[in-house]
């Protein structure tokens, strides 16, 4: 893991209706390039609880194909965003058209450039296509500040734990029934995307070092390896997961865990 060599910034041009953010991050454009087009990577890192989370993302990574991001925002709001991928060269260049669902259906045109720098990458996005549109040109500026920070902060070093909070702990998911992976209602689903977006938060935050589905035979279940300072906190952390709050018969089994090498 790394440290960005430079944090993002973002500018917009009401005269000419576009924004211009720049970030540098320390990791190769190919790197990048994934995290930007990849489904199941892109929700680990574009948004916060404090804000917005997107929850899910897909692509046809190509010219002409399509994509949308679905997620929900901190108070509980869904959202959408979709479009057109308009050229898609790895890992050095992606341009798609951007259709918010709270930009009154106006379509804009976002273009990312990747250049290999030394140490890293330099990632330099051009939003354009407001017109006339001004007040929404400056608040998509200050959302990809937010997001190019979210971009560089995914690829950077966790935080060191405090003093006394370096206990880490074996967490066990079980579902309400071995079959749920497979049978799992659209009302499910939807908390399955928050319970996903919860961990990444965890896990951006440092209190999580990693989670996923475990293939059991028996029937999947989910696994977290957390860090907390002891057990209050550690219970803290599970009642927050929405699985837990949203009682739908899920439960964690925990261990301390007695030893930690990585």
């Amino acid at each position: 893991m790394t440290t960005p060599l430079k944090s993002a910034r973002s500018v917009a041009d009401v005269t000419t209706g576009s924004i211009l953010a720049v970030v540098e991050i320390a990791v190769p454009p190919e790197r990048v390039f994934r995290a930007l087009t990849d489904s199941q990577e892109v929700v680990l890192w574009w948004g916060s609880r404090e804000t917005y989370q997107v929850t899910q993302w897909e692509g046809d990574l190509r010219p002409g194909g399509q994509w949308r991001s679905t997620g929900v925002s901190a108070d509980g709001q869904p959202f959408s965003v979709s479009g057109e991928f308009l050229e898609v060269d790895p890992p050095r260049r992606l341009v798609q058209t951007w259709k918010a669902d709270w930009d009154e259906g106006a379509t804009t045109t976002v273009r990312y450039q990747l250049e290999a720098i030394p140490g890293g990458t330099r990632v330099t996005l051009l939003h354009d296509g407001f017109g006339e549109r001004a007040a929404s040109c400056e608040r998509h500026a200050n959302g990809w500040e937010r997001v190019l920070g979210w971009l560089g902060a995914h690829f950077a070093a966790p935080r060191a734990p405090a003093a006394g909070a370096g206990n880490y702990y074996f967490c066990r998911l079980l579902p309400p029934r071995p079959s749920f992976a497979q049978d799992m209602s659209p009302a499910e689903a939807e908390v399955m995307k928050r319970h996903a977006a919860y961990l990444s938060d965890l896990l951006a935050k440092g209190n999580a070092v990693i989670f996923g589905p475990v293939g059991d035979p028996q029937g999947s279940w989910g696994l977290a390896i957390l860090r907390a300072s002891g057990e209050e906190e550690l219970r803290a952390l599970l009642a927050g997961d929405p699985f837990i709050q949203e009682g739908l018969g899920f439960h964690y089994e925990t261990l301390p865990m007695l030893r930690a090498v990585h």
